[in-house]
């Protein structure tokens, strides 16, 4: 069974960081591109960050550019989000998704196909 699993949310400070890992269950996740978002109560979806499926380009949404940084380790199968400074408008449940797909470029507009479950991140003093 395909499965990815987020993990590393929490209760943080402003201007605290966390580290959120998305891991793949069942396939490799080499071949994928990976979508970080976030949906916050009351809000749309929204895409933060993806990577391609070799990690050779990144995209950013504006709101994180500087603050948060996508990585990945094909050979975990895992793949990173760092947030740095993080602020109390951060909050929301954060998700990855994989599309099988090999590009120059990555775009938050793909149909992606598989998604996590979800991790709560809580910016708060």
């Amino acid at each position: 069974q395909l499965q990815l699993v987020e993990s590393g949310g929490g209760l943080v400070q402003p201007g605290g960081s966390l580290r959120l890992s998305c891991a793949a269950n069942g396939f490799t996740l080499g071949y994928y591109a990976i979508g970080w978002f976030r949906q916050a109560p009351g809000k749309e979806r929204e895409g933060v960050s993806c990577i391609t499926n070799s990690g050779s380009s990144t995209n950013y949404a504006d709101s994180v550019k500087g603050r948060f940084a996508i990585s990945r380790d094909n050979a975990k199968n895992t793949v990173y989000l760092q947030m740095n400074s993080l602020k109390p408008e951060d909050t929301a449940v954060y998700y990855c998704a994989a599309l099988q797909i090999s590009a120059y470029v990555c775009y938050f507009e793909w149909v992606y196909a598989y998604w996590g479950q979800g991790t709560q991140v809580t910016v708060s003093s």
